[in-house]
């Protein structure tokens, strides 16, 4: 058994239980787009309950609120509202629900991971060629994002 192997011993495996990585890529990729929606519409809401003042500080606002819209979702459900809405929640190694330091380095590493072009495109190639559909910041912590409908 390989390093890897060991790391992710309570995850589904790929080839015995393939339905719980099935979509897996796209999914998020659909996630990704109603969380961002979301996050967007609610600093703005925020922007405008400030009389508009929010606005001089928008995107401090919006980074921040983003934040705090990945930890607190990850850290209390394993998964974003968008993440939700596609049927799909985050793993950790041992097949548990995210924690809140587990959460707290996924999204820093999510960050980090959209901090250039360069590792954007190599967390994506990632996601669609991994066995487990696991990003960059996924194969660091040895997280996985698998089909919630799958779970026994």
């Amino acid at each position: 058994m390989s390093t890897t192997d060991d790391v992710l011993w309570g995850l589904p495996d790929p080839e015995t239980q393939p339905e719980f990585y099935d979509h897996v890529a796209m999914k998020r990729a659909f996630a990704w787009m109603i969380d961002a929606g979301l996050i967007f519409a609610l600093t703005l809401l925020i922007a405008l309950l400030t009389f508009g003042i929010g606005f001089f500080v928008f995107v401090p606002l919006w980074l921040v609120m983003d934040f705090l819209y990945r930890m607190i979702s990850v850290s209390n459900r394993s998964a974003t509202p968008g993440m939700r809405l596609m049927a799909i929640e985050l793993r950790t190694g041992r097949g548990e629900r995210f924690d809140v330091p587990t959460a707290f380095f996924h999204v820093i590493g999510y960050y980090i991971t959209m901090m250039t072009v360069v590792l954007q495109v190599l967390s994506i190639a990632m996601l669609f060629s991994t066995a487990r559909r696991q990003g960059l910041t996924d194969m660091f912590l040895g997280t996985a994002a698998i089909n919630r409908f799958a779970q026994s």
